[in-house]
């Protein structure tokens, strides 16, 4: 019997807007699992990006606010300078906590808190980066019983963060960036 998972979490760095451009766009509409993203930015950034992805794409993304409650057919993008965190209750909370991996908001910090709350119902997706970001909370979600999916390195711009989370735990699917999508269809969500 297939799994029906209940979030999607991904990370992603250098290089991110490029390969989340790719990825959102050929999400259908309907698409039914909620997805949450940190992407490495900049303390000060602005959200004009998650503007551009939106126009682009026929799901709806937004930046995660607290106490929001994660519904379907969302997209959820982590604020700048803030970790973004799940809670037992199914909502997000935002986080000013000391920088992990040198960045805030941490793909590890977002991951680890899914794998507590979803357990063997998350899926974690680690993308294109320059750093080790990812790793241990993509190895969280494997021990937890979810799905762990990598970018394959050959097709990342910087390859460092795929390359860390394929080290760092026994990844179920290493696959190239157009073929995530695709991936993500045919599992039962």
């Amino acid at each position: 019997m297939r799994r029906k998972y209940e979030l999607i979490v991904m990370g992603v760095s250098s290089g991110g807007l490029k390969a989340l451009s790719q990825i959102l766009p050929a999400l259908p509409a309907y698409f039914p699992c909620p997805v949450a993203i940190v992407q490495h930015i900049g303390a000060q950034a602005e959200n004009h990006w998650i503007r551009t992805l939106s126009m682009k794409s026929q799901v709806r993304i937004t930046e995660a606010e607290e106490k929001e409650p994660i519904r379907r057919g969302y997209v959820y993008i982590a604020p700048a300078n803030y970790h973004l965190l799940v809670e037992f209750d199914h909502t997000f909370s935002l986080s000013t906590d000391h920088r992990v991996n040198f960045a805030r908001p941490s793909v590890d910090v977002l991951f680890e808190s899914a794998a507590s709350v979803y357990r063997d119902k998350v899926i974690g997706i680690v993308l294109t980066g320059a750093n080790s970001d990812g790793a241990l909370g993509l190895k969280r979600i494997k021990d937890a019983g979810g799905l762990a999916i990598v970018q394959d390195p050959s097709t990342a711009d910087y390859p460092s963060m795929p390359l860390s989370a394929i080290k760092a735990t026994n990844v179920d699917h290493t696959l190239p960036l157009n073929k995530i999508t695709e991936k993500l269809l045919q599992l039962q969500l």
